[in-house]
C-alpha cells in the first residue's frame, strides 16, 4: 500500500491533482488506438477469396501497375468495411450521393469519409489530452478545463470532414449554378450549327473546362455513359440526381419532353436558355437587393459612433467646462 501511495503521490507532484485521471484516460486512448484495428478487422470468407482471386485473373491482363496500386489500397480499408460505412442501404446510398455531389466519385468515398471521420476525431483528443497534460503538470486547472480541452478538440475533428465535405457540396453547386446558362448557350449553337446533342455536350465539356470544372465533369461524364450505350435519358436523369440543382433537373425535364414529343431540341435550348439568363439577372438583381441590409449593421457601427463624437463631443467639452467653472 505505501508502494501505491508514493506512486500516487509522484503522479500528483508531477502532473496536478488530475493526474491520475489524466494518466488513465491517456492510457485509455492509446489501448483503444493500439487494438481497434484488430477489433475493426473484417474476417476474410471463404467464396470472398475465390471470387478476389477470379477477378484478379480476369483484370489482370491490360491493367497498369497504377491501377492496381489503387485497388490495393482501397482492399486494405475494405477490411473495416463494416464499419466505416453505414449499413443501411437507404443510408448508404444517401451517403453516396451526397459525395458524388461534393464531386467524390471514388466507389470507397463514403469509407475514406468515416474513415477520416474516425482519425481526426481520435487524433484531436489525443491532442487535447496532451495538452491538458502539459497545463496540469505546470499549474492545476478545474475539471471543466478538462473536459473542453479534451472533449472539444475530438469534436472539433471530428466534424471537420463534414464540414469540409458540405463546403465543397456548395461550392459546387453554386459553380454549376453560375456556368449552367452559358452551358446553355454554347449548346444551343452547337444545335443550330448541325450538331449533334452528343457532340454537342462534348463541345460544352470541353470548352467549359477552363471557367466551370465542376460542370464539365457532370457533361462528360454524360457523354462519357452515352458513348458506353447507356440509354440517353436515363443519363440524363441520372445527371439530374447527382447534381441536385433545380435548373438542371428543369433542363433535363425539358429534353426528355422534347425526345419523347418528337419536337425540335434547337427551340426547346432556345426558350430555355432564355429562361436561365433572366433567372441569373433575377438571382444578380436579388443580391445587389440585399447589399443596403447587409451593410445596416456596418454603417451603424463603424459610421454613427465617429459621427456622434464629432456632433457631441465639442458640446460635452464645454458642458463639462462650464460645470467645473460653477463647482470651483
Amino acid at each position: 500500500m505505501d508502494f501505491l501511495t508514493n506512486i500516487n503521490q509522484k503522479i500528483t507532484d508531477l502532473l496536478g491533482p488530475a493526474g491520475l485521471m489524466l494518466l488513465l484516460g491517456g492510457l485509455g486512448i492509446v489501448l483503444a488506438i493500439a487494438v481497434l484495428p484488430l477489433l475493426l478487422q473484417k474476417k476474410v470468407e471463404p467464396f470472398d477469396r475465390v471470387k478476389a482471386l477470379r477477378t484478379q485473373t480476369t483484370t489482370k491482363v491490360g491493367k497498369g501497375p497504377e491501377l492496381r496500386m489503387q485497388d490495393q489500397r482501397g482492399d486494405k480499408l475494405k477490411k473495416f468495411a463494416n464499419f466505416l460505412e453505414p449499413q443501411d442501404e437507404e443510408t448508404m446510398t444517401a451517403s453516396r450521393l451526397k459525395m458524388l455531389r461534393a464531386g467524390y466519385k471514388n466507389k470507397n468515398s463514403v469509407r475514406m469519409f468515416h474513415f477520416a471521420q474516425l482519425v481526426f476525431g481520435l487524433g484531436f483528443l489525443s491532442l487535447g489530452v496532451i495538452y491538458a497534460m502539459v497545463t496540469s503538470a505546470s499549474a492545476p486547472v478545474s475539471t471543466q478545463f478538462m473536459l473542453m480541452s479534451t472533449i472539444g478538440p475530438g469534436g472539433a475533428g471530428y466534424y471537420l470532414p463534414i464540414y469540409w465535405v458540405q463546403r465543397r457540396l456548395q461550392m459546387r453547386k453554386e459553380e454549376i449554378i453560375a456556368g449552367f446558362p452559358d452551358a446553355l448557350d454554347l449548346m444551343l449553337v452547337c444545335v443550330e450549327a448541325g450538331q449533334s446533342l452528343d457532340q454537342s455536350i462534348n463541345r460544352v465539356a470541353k470548352e467549359s473546362r477552363a471557367g466551370y470544372p465542376a460542370l464539365a465533369d457532370e457533361f462528360d461524364t454524360v457523354a462519357q455513359e452515352v458513348k458506353a450505350g447507356k440509354e440517353r435519358v436515363m443519363v440524363l436523369k441520372d445527371m439530374a440526381e447527382r447534381v441536385g440543382v433545380a435548373d438542371v433537373a428543369s433542363f433535363v425535364t425539358t429534353l426528355v419532353q422534347s425526345a419523347s414529343f418528337g419536337t425540335s431540341i434547337s427551340d426547346a435550348l432556345r426558350v430555355y436558355s432564355n429562361e436561365m439568363r433572366d433567372k441569373r439577372v433575377l438571382r444578380a438583381e436579388e443580391k445587389a437587393n440585399t447589399l443596403p441590409t447587409k451593410l445596416t449593421l456596418g454603417t451603424m457601427l463603424f459610421t454613427v459612433p465617429p459621427l456622434m463624437i464629432i456632433l457631441i463631443g465639442p458640446s460635452v467639452a464645454g458642458i463639462a467646462k462650464t460645470l467645473e467653472k460653477m463647482t470651483g
